[in-house]
């Protein structure tokens, strides 16, 4: 069928519900097109960030590159955390040291990915 179309279709047919029959009228529209997995999993996600209040414009090239800049920052102070960690690991001799290492570096990456989100964020919500 061609998009813009009406198609009408009748049951004659009397049952007890409708005892003079019924018809069935469709009207094609291009917005009726079937939608690609992807286009349906944007809307959702279109549809959760107006829900939570999202925002909606687009960043500025100055936004862009400030968040390219931090993100860039944190992933050389995350690789500079990953050898100075490596380099103390050398050193451990005991099991409770190489636990308490590991131990530093997650709580220290988790720290750096949270500035690095919350520096994101700032960024995203300053005015263009």
């Amino acid at each position: 069928m061609v998009y813009g179309t009406t198609v009408t279709w009748c049951i004659h047919s009397r049952t007890a519900r409708r005892p003079e029959g019924f018809c069935y009228t469709l009207t094609l529209m291009a917005d009726d097109a079937p939608k690609k997995a992807y286009e349906l999993a944007m809307e959702r996600l279109r549809k959760k960030d107006q829900e939570a209040g999202g925002d909606d414009r687009p960043l500025t090239d100055a936004q862009k590159s400030a968040i390219a800049e931090v993100r860039q920052f944190h992933k050389a102070k995350s690789a500079e955390l990953e050898i100075l960690h490596q380099a103390a690991l050398r050193k451990a001799t005991t099991h409770e040291e190489i636990e308490q290492l590991n131990e530093n570096l997650r709580r220290d990456g988790e720290r750096l990915a949270g500035e690095r989100d919350r520096k994101i964020a700032e960024i995203r919500k300053s005015a263009p």
